[in-house]
């Protein structure tokens, strides 16, 4: 999973899969979900993140996962 913040355009784009989206859901104003081919939910993207997400905090709790920070 990666979670992306786009700063140019306030969105945050969370990644659930590598498998790419064939299908978009706009499912309240501004969250759009996508989907693959199978039908499984791949990704959602938040419009005016900043506003709508606390983006300063990220926790995972009881998780094995490699973390990784990119800055920009």
């Amino acid at each position: 999973m990666k979670l992306n913040y786009h700063r140019d355009t306030d969105s945050l784009y969370i990644d659930l899969s590598d498998r790419p989206s064939v299908d978009s859901r706009e499912v309240s104003e501004g969250v759009v979900l996508d989907y693959d081919a199978s039908g499984n939910l791949v990704g959602i993207d938040i419009d005016h993140a900043s506003t709508n997400v606390q983006l300063d905090r990220l926790v995972l709790s009881d998780m094995d996962a490699e973390i990784q920070s990119i800055a920009s």
